[in-house]
């Protein structure tokens, strides 16, 4: 090629880079409620779900989109579904940047938080949710729709971000502890209605102080142990976090949190997902006396669950009992809230954002949220779902059977329901996320490290949060840590780029010419 053409190639090339970085995305208008909703015109839309390969769940989506299809024809549901939320995300975080992400979305707050870093990506439900028209009870919407006081208020507040709606709940969910009652009457003790840290500890101590040889046991396994930290310091009404984003976990409570449990691990007493696997298999076998797990996952443990993922002669046949997680203070528990939410993303087309916005509110209506709850230890959000008597009737025929009744998985829900007004969230701010894994860090390290370093206050402070902090990021301040580059950088950083590759084209032009004057070819 000629050189000459080369080089005005390559100059087109710099101009033009510097202004797709400009425009690589464009940025979405505020959504705005339209007067009225085309339906003669045909949307097709994305919904971007999570179950644990549970084919049942999946029935039910496809179900729901069938049935919202034939109320609205012109509306066509794609279903995508997923078995990790970590992947939902990381995916959503990718089609942010071509415009590409789906209408509606299984999440949490944590991650709609890092979403809102976009430009308009999330639709604010503030006026949405109130239209007259399309809103939560809307006149015009085609299906008994969720009023918006139908919702049980506390799941309602979780979905607020900077004093603004940005996501509906769709099912909720806690903690409990699965309990070998044959194996504790065993050792002696009585299980109390509430749960003690104290109690599991003593007990757990014990068991290991009269375990036989080559009894494979781990007396206590927890699978969150994120939720472990957060529980534990919220119950001792400990720092974690502020509104605005300060981190304040690295404290004196902690510290004492975390030598107790080094106590536990050293002596073999404790355990936790990460390290040694998922706590249900080993108490189906026997083999742990108190496991930690989502009411969510009640249907893979105990000795009669129709989930399992150990063979059946491994099972060891005992009584399960379900409690809430242990407490510091037995007269004002603290459990942690937990399950999926449902966001809307703004699209360009604000009809194919109320169309969307439609499909997400048939997901809060009695057929799918009832259906989906009886799935795994998850309930209804809406008061309408849980005092209907298809839904009292469910939980009246606890253990009936060992599949859709079955008894743990009843007891898993009946825990939450009668302790709604003890669960909490976390404050929800960019990196919000981070300061949740660092908080199990924290348990794992001491876990991992209990038996093979001297723990103790010097070595949390110094050792273990300066680690905590270096890995997750979490300054002082960390609203800065996480700050965006402005759009405005990133365009002079490509222009000054664009400049040297300029520079240095034209320099190799130079270079070639000479050679060829040199050479008589020129």
């Amino acid at each position: 090629m000629n050189i000459k053409k080369l080089l005005l190639i390559t100059l087109l090339i710099c101009l033009v880079v510097p202004l797709s970085a400009c425009h690589k995305k464009r940025l979405l208008d505020v959504f705005i409620v339209p007067e009225s909703f085309d339906e003669n015109k045909n949307y097709e839309i994305s919904f971007w779900e999570k179950n644990d390969s549970n084919i049942t769940q999946k029935e039910i989506y496809n179900q729901a989109i069938q049935d919202f299809e034939e109320i609205y024809p012109n509306i066509h549901v794609t279903l995508k579904s997923y078995t990790d939320y970590a992947k939902i995300y990381n995916d959503v975080i990718t089609n942010i940047q071509t415009n590409t992400t789906p209408n509606v979305c299984i999440t949490y707050p944590d991650h709609v938080a890092t979403y809102m870093e976009g430009d308009n990506v999330i639709v604010n439900l503030d006026e949405l949710s109130k239209d007259e028209k399309y809103g939560l009870g809307g006149s015009l919407v085609k299906f008994n729709s969720i009023k918006k006081e139908e919702i049980i208020e506390s799941f309602l507040n979780e979905c607020y971000i900077k004093d603004s709606l940005y996501l509906l709940p769709f099912m909720r969910s806690s903690e409990a502890t699965y309990i070998n009652k044959d194996y504790v009457e065993s050792l002696g003790f009585t299980i109390p209605d509430v749960l003690t840290w104290d109690f599991v500890y003593e007990v757990s101590l014990k068991a290991m102080d009269e375990k036989k040889n080559n009894q494979v046991l781990i007396p206590f396994i927890y699978k969150s142990t994120d939720n472990m930290m957060i529980q534990m310091l919220r119950q001792l009404d400990a720092p974690y976090s502020k509104e605005d984003g300060e981190i304040l976990i690295f404290n004196d409570k902690t510290t004492k949190v975390l030598l107790e449990i080094n106590n536990i691990s050293k002596a073999g007493a404790f355990s936790t997902f990460k390290i040694s696997s998922y706590p249900g298999n080993y108490f189906n076998a026997g083999q742990c006396i108190f496991a930690v797990d989502s009411t969510a996952g009640a249907t893979w443990i105990g000795t009669d669950a129709p989930l399992m993922d150990i063979p059946e002669d491994q099972v060891v046949p005992f009584t399960t009992v379900v409690r809430s997680v242990p407490q510091y203070d037995i007269n004002n528990p603290k459990m942690i809230s937990q399950g999926p939410s449902l966001c809307l993303f703004n699209k360009e087309d604000e009809g194919e954002v109320l169309a969307s916005w439609l499909f997400m509110q048939y997901l809060l209506t009695n057929t799918p949220q009832i259906a989906y709850s009886e799935t795994e230890g998850y309930i209804p959000v809406t008061t309408r779902a849980q005092n209907s008597s298809e839904y009292q009737t469910y939980l009246s025929n606890s253990g009936i059977d060992n599949d859709k009744h079955y008894s743990v998985k009843i007891d898993a829900t009946k825990l939450i329901l009668d302790n709604i007004e003890n669960t909490f969230v976390t404050p929800v701010f960019r990196g919000s996320a981070s300061l949740r894994e660092a908080a199990g860090y924290l348990v794992e390290q001491i876990a991992n490290k209990s038996k093979i370093v001297e723990i103790d206050e010097e070595y949390i402070e110094n050792t273990v949060f300066d680690n905590a902090r270096s890995l997750y990021r979490l300054g002082v301040d960390s609203k800065t840590t996480y700050k965006k580059l402005p759009s405005a950088s990133i365009a002079l950083i490509v222009t000054l780029s664009s400049i040297w590759v300029l520079i240095l084209s034209y320099l190799i032009y130079n270079k070639v010419v000479n050679i060829k004057k040199k050479k008589g070819e020129y």
